[in-house]
């Protein structure tokens, strides 16, 4: 499918970017320090916007756009975009957690890359596939984000009750290649400019010690709008 047919099934632009709210940093986070490359899973909409910010996280070595939640017969597209096949469009973050901790990706997911209030839609886009996830890849991963929840919750942190799903992690699948470094490849694509580039300029005010300009690329080969 090219991607001027994945990009028509994005057609709202009536909503700009997430306002982006600064969420203090977790209570709980990583005990000891994790050697080699450590891997987060989430769920936050749209995964363009949510890939973006994290290519522009120092720390990061990669991030993938894919699909978590169902099962790898039905994590393609077309299917995913029914909304009926448990998949959530989701990143695969690949950090050094000597330089970032999981913690500190969540605070930076919870704060800046999505609504961690709406129910199974982000900005412009509906369906079970937008839903709010993260998935963990083991019991840390688990711990601290259940913990992080409670603690946002119950400092009120969002004025709404966060609707994050906190779901073991049983598989990724990576997206197709064009949508790989979507916002990277087609920056002045309306979609991009309203919804996801007011994430970067947030991201920078608000995590300055973090940001980084040079966006850690997939290199995906993307077709042309």
């Amino acid at each position: 499918m090219l991607a001027s047919s994945a990009a028509a099934l994005r057609p709202s632009l009536s909503l700009a970017g997430e306002a982006a709210v600064l969420a203090p940093a977790p209570a709980v986070d990583q005990s000891t320090t994790p050697s080699g490359l450590q891997t987060a899973v989430l769920a936050g909409g749209c995964f363009w916007g949510v890939q973006a910010v994290f290519q522009h996280v120092k720390g990061v070595e990669q991030v993938l756009a894919g699909y978590s939640g169902g099962d790898g017969a039905t994590a393609q597209y077309e299917e995913v975009s029914t909304g009926e096949t448990g998949h959530a469009e989701s990143v695969e973050v690949k950090f050094d957690a000597t330089k970032i901790s999981y913690g500190q990706i969540l605070q930076i997911y919870f704060s800046v890359a999505h609504d961690p209030t709406e129910l199974n839609r982000q900005g412009p886009d509906e369906g079970t596939q937008y839903h709010s996830a993260i998935f963990y890849a083991d019991e840390a991963q688990h711990r601290i984000a259940e913990a992080y929840i409670a603690q946002l919750n119950g400092a009120g942190t969002f004025g709404a009750r966060i609707v994050t799903g906190v779901d073991p992690l049983k598989g990724f699948y990576p997206a197709e290649g064009y949508h790989q470094d979507f916002p990277i490849h087609h920056p002045h694509y309306p979609y991009i400019v309203i919804n996801d580039a007011p994430k970067l300029v947030n991201l920078k005010r608000l995590f300055p010690d973090v940001y980084r300009e040079q966006p850690a690329t997939v290199n995906a080969t993307s077709s042309p709008l």
